[in-house]
């Protein structure tokens, strides 16, 4: 619910952002014209700035227009192109929701009966809950719904301990580096910086041996076995990252603490990690997305039953047909989540990017 709230939040200020953005543009434009009139300036300036307007509102449409077009294939029953021998068509002829039910299927909460014994006596109470039925998928013709939230829980389950794994060894290794001197400091470093280049390709390159190794231990089949390796391939570039964040956090706050009388865990714990907020936010995005989008090494270490999204999403694709509509409807359900975390998250991800944990 609070991830919600931020989301709405986050829409409601862009909105408004937009809305302000138009006005004060609507304003500039009416006092641009006014002084080209006046002849106190030259057309030419505000003409390179609408070519450039443009320009860039083109660009921008193109990048979404893969976007649109899976959301078009999407609410089409037949999940078509939007061409087709009658020409190009912008919106289906007879849009549905019917994918989207499938995917998502029955949202219902059953009745309960609750008893609660009375004390000293032979008496209980009991209760009975009524059932809420949100979304009930035979309404609109669905016989079979998806797996989705079967796959759901998976990637979740998968990506959490992929979060948590990673950040009990990112922190810690990134705060060593940034701010203790040690023997092969540089050379561990020089390791971290090889291994953020190759360790994504390196994995898949050991896949076989990987496979190897979790079959050898019976493995193949754990969804924390899979967090481990995906904790593991995050953590050279996270470590990397906050480590660079924290260079730029002015050491003079921490000789301040010691001087209060703070001991190290409290450095870390009350001025490390609360000045290091965005770039701690951003690594733990990047880390949540790896256990939640990674779809080669998934495929191949985890069971039917264990399948996470995006296997979810690829066992869609039969040997002669793929259904996409379904598909498409999937893959747009699949990354809703990915779309609100950086919503919520976007003005931290923005200032742990900029690799400066202060100003001034």
């Amino acid at each position: 619910m609070r991830l919600l709230r931020n989301a709405g939040r986050a829409v409601k200020t862009n909105t408004a952002a937009i809305a302000y953005s138009t006005i004060d543009t609507g304003r500039s434009v009416r006092y641009t014209i006014a002084a080209i009139r006046r002849g106190e300036r030259s057309p030419i300036d505000p003409l390179r700035t609408l070519i450039a307007t443009t320009g860039a509102l083109v660009l921008v449409l193109a990048l979404l227009f893969p976007i649109y077009w899976i959301l078009m294939a999407a609410l089409s029953s037949s999940g078509g192109s939007i061409y087709s021998s009658g020409g190009l068509t912008l919106v289906p002829d007879d849009p549905t929701l019917q994918a989207f039910v499938w995917v998502i299927g029955d949202l219902i909460i059953p009745a309960y009966t609750i008893s609660v014994n009375i004390p000293l006596t032979n008496l209980a109470v009991v209760f009975n809950t009524p059932s809420f039925v949100i979304l009930d998928a035979a309404h609109y013709g669905v016989e079979n719904p998806s797996n989705f939230k079967h796959f759901l829980w998976n990637s979740i389950t998968v990506a959490i301990p992929t979060v948590i794994i990673a950040m009990c060894l990112v922190v810690p290794a990134a705060y060593a580096l940034s701010r203790k001197t040690f023997i092969f400091r540089r050379k561990i470093l020089f390791l971290y910086v090889l291994l953020t280049q190759v360790g994504g390709g390196l994995g898949i390159a050991l896949l076989i041996g990987l496979y190897a190794v979790y079959v050898q231990l019976g493995i193949n089949d754990s969804k924390l076995a899979l967090s481990v390796y995906y904790a593991a391939t995050a953590v050279p570039f996270n470590t990397w990252l906050l480590k660079t964040y924290m260079d730029g956090i002015p050491v003079a706050y921490e000789e301040a603490a010691v001087v209060d009388g703070a001991p190290p865990w409290r450095i870390v714990v009350e001025v490390i990690l609360p000045l290091s907020a965005a770039g701690l936010a951003t690594v733990f995005i990047f880390t949540f997305l790896t256990g939640w989008t990674e779809f080669v090494v998934a495929q191949t270490l985890l069971g039917t039953e264990n399948y996470t999204l995006p296997v979810g999403l690829f066992s869609l694709v039969s040997e002669y047909s793929i259904p996409w509509a379904r598909f498409s409807a999937f893959a747009l359900t699949f990354a809703t989540p990915i779309m609100l975390v950086y919503l919520v998250a976007q003005r931290y991800i923005e200032g742990g990017l900029s690799f400066s944990g202060m100003e001034g």
